[in-house]
This record gives structure tokens, sequence and C-alpha cells, in this order.
């Protein structure tokens, strides 16, 4: 969420007890599970996607429901810096569509 803030997003976090619960209100199908689920302009993001992607997905406006990083891969926004070696692991961010398919949006090696 700092990274958002850090990047000119206003970020209101809501906690809540069933995340499983609050990704599937957001549309996001379970298998791009991660740890955060939130909302943007009519669309999903799941996990630490970059702010970066986030304007680009509000840029191009495609039709679908959001996008996702699966998982919680070193080196993406919040999983970054000293805290974790400096070190990075390929990761993409995905464009999930209506249907609930996949597409990778942006890969990072």
């Amino acid at each position: 969420m700092s990274h958002l803030r850090d990047n000119g997003f206003d970020v209101v976090a809501h906690d809540v007890e069933d995340t499983v619960e609050a990704r599937r209100t957001a549309g996001i199908p379970d298998r791009y599970a991660s740890c955060h689920t939130a909302a943007v302009q009519g669309y999903a993001l799941e996990g630490h996607v970059p702010a970066r992607e986030v304007r680009r997905l509000l840029r191009e406006r495609p039709k679908a429901i959001g996008l996702a990083v699966p998982s919680m891969p070193i080196g993406a926004p919040g999983m970054d810096g000293p805290a974790y070696g400096n070190r990075r692991m390929p990761h993409s961010v995905l464009l999930i569509g209506l249907d609930g398919t996949s597409t990778v949006f942006q890969a990072y090696s």
C-alpha cells in the first residue's frame, strides 16, 4: 500500500476477516490469490501490483476484471529492498479477462 501512496494514489485500507470473500466479491478467481485486494476505477487489483501497471491499466482501459500478481514474489513492490536482500525473482503482472483467464500484462525479470 505504501508503494501506491508513494506513487500518488489515494489509498483507503479496510481490514477484513474473510479475504477469500473479499477477493471473490471483487471478481478475482481464486487461482490469482495473493495478500491484498483493491479496487480502482472499476478494476480489481490483487497482490503487489506496481503503480506503473495500475497507471497503464487506467490509461488503456481494457475490458477486464483487473490486474493480479499472484503469490508474493520477491522484488515486487512491497516485497523488495534491503529487507529482502535486494533480491528479485521473475514474475508477471497478469491482466484478468472478463472470462477469468489471464494474459501477461507486464513481465518483470
